[in-house]
């Protein structure tokens, strides 16, 4: 679906050119010569069918040039100068969706679904994305619709001006005057969008920054402005004509005449040699992330394709439940035993232990000693991870309390009363539970 929408803009776009271009010759050019060829009318009209004719040209370039894609396999050269990757940022640029380096100033298009080289933005009135190789096409596509659009003005304008100091025998037909209005309702609003969007490009031009990279530079501004970052140099900055020969070429002559950009959109040349520029686009320090794009390619899981361990790859389980246990601990009060334990003190509250001083509990043969065994549970064993208890029941709790204090545990005799029958019951009345004490 959106392929036949994007065949819909580009035809409507291509009938509007032709429209403004030729019917104001047709309709009003030609009557107002007096529909003969003449040297003032060639004069007049070879010009704007130049402008016109290099406007298409550049038009079909845009709409059927590939803008650039990564290249299968291509891996950055981090030996190499001019290259964003490694040397500046430190880790190499990664699609995640294209499963493919990025080389610097490449970004993933979502309408294209692919990595565009130098991508400057994706233009739905050309069905294409503006990239390396029809950058140039593009920039040049805009400065002739400026031109014939601004010739197109002025001469329907002349033509009315004409028409305006002439006696009543040179006024413009119905249809001639029709199409005047429609010429200028097409073309006006043209020339101001058009116009306008051109400055914008023309600027970013003499700088040799993409829509994208301006993005990037207002980000990176405001992140100076807040004081996150120190205020960085944007590399690819050559200066006013370095920058135009970037995109357009070397030789001014055929800046307005379709070629080939300079160079393969994988590498580019940096405004400083020293190599002491920061990366680029800089990345905001609250919200990097470190970018681990290495697949894991061995059979081994603990190792990278490389056969080296994962310097990521530490031990947090300890790590996990302390945090865990300080979080839940520290936020909710609450008291170091039940209240039915025997050592219950209202008011003591639990104080969380560190995986530091439960290795300090740890004997030197590597078990607990019967002194600092926590109350109410069993030594099983003390293995790497920890040792490991077993709850005990209420009994055993109430046991082990009365022989540390030297009480035995048979002098205390506890009576559960059964249930009685419903007649008994009516009797008597309800019987209570007692406890009694053997001497």
């Amino acid at each position: 679906m959106g392929r036949i929408i994007g065949l819909l803009i580009v035809n409507f776009v291509l009938c509007l050119i032709c429209f403004i271009a030729y019917s104001s010759q047709i309709f009003i050019i030609w009557p107002w010569y007096g529909s003969e060829i003449s040297v003032e009318l060639l004069t007049l009209l070879v010009p704007f069918n130049l402008f016109v004719g290099l406007l298409l040209w550049n038009y079909y370039l845009c709409v059927n040039t590939d803008p650039g894609t990564v290249p299968d396999g291509w891996r950055p050269d981090t030996h190499s100068d001019g290259f964003e990757v490694k040397k500046l940022t430190g880790t190499p640029r990664y699609c995640r969706m294209c499963e493919k380096y990025k080389p610097p100033r490449s970004h993933h298009c979502r309408q294209c679904n692919r990595c565009v080289l130098r991508m400057d933005h994706h233009c739905p009135w050309i069905n294409n994305c503006v990239g390396h190789f029809n950058h140039g096409h593009f920039i040049r596509f805009l400065f002739f619709v400026d031109i014939s659009c601004a010739y197109h003005i002025l001469m329907v304008t002349r033509r009315v001006m004409d028409a305006m100091s002439n006696t009543y025998w040179d006024v413009p037909s119905t249809r001639e005057f029709i199409m005047i209005v429609l010429n200028y309702v097409a073309c006006l609003p043209v020339l101001l969008a058009v116009g306008g969007f051109s400055i914008y490009h023309f600027n970013a031009l003499l700088s040799n920054t993409t829509t994208i990279e301006r993005w990037e530079k207002d980000k990176a501004a405001t992140m100076v402005r807040r004081g996150k970052i120190s205020e960085i140099k944007f590399p690819y900055n050559l200066g006013r004509r370095r920058n135009i020969e970037a995109v357009l070429g070397k030789n001014p002559s055929m800046w307005c005449c379709p070629t080939r950009p300079p160079g393969s959109g994988l590498k580019y040349e940096l405004s400083n040699k020293d190599g002491s520029t920061v990366s680029w686009p800089p990345r905001d320090p609250e919200q990097h992330k470190p970018d681990n794009y290495d697949h894991l390619k061995s059979s081994d899981p603990w190792t990278y394709g490389n056969d080296t361990l994962n310097p990521s790859l530490q031990p947090t389980n300890s790590y996990r439940r302390r945090i865990s246990s300080k979080s839940r601990d520290s936020c909710i009060p609450h008291d170091r035993v039940p209240p039915y334990h025997p050592d219950y003190s209202k008011g003591e509250t639990y104080q969380p232990v560190d995986d530091d001083d439960e290795d300090s509990l740890v004997s030197s043969s590597g078990e607990l000693s019967d002194d600092d065994m926590p109350l109410g549970h069993d030594r099983v064993r003390r293995g790497s991870e920890g040792y490991e208890v077993r709850p005990v029941s209420r009994e055993q709790m109430l046991r082990q309390y009365l022989e540390s204090v030297g009480e035995d545990y048979d002098r205390y005799i506890k009576y559960i009363p059964q249930p009685d029958s419903q007649s008994e019951t009516e009797e008597d009345g309800p019987t209570t539970a007692t406890i009694a004490i053997s001497s």
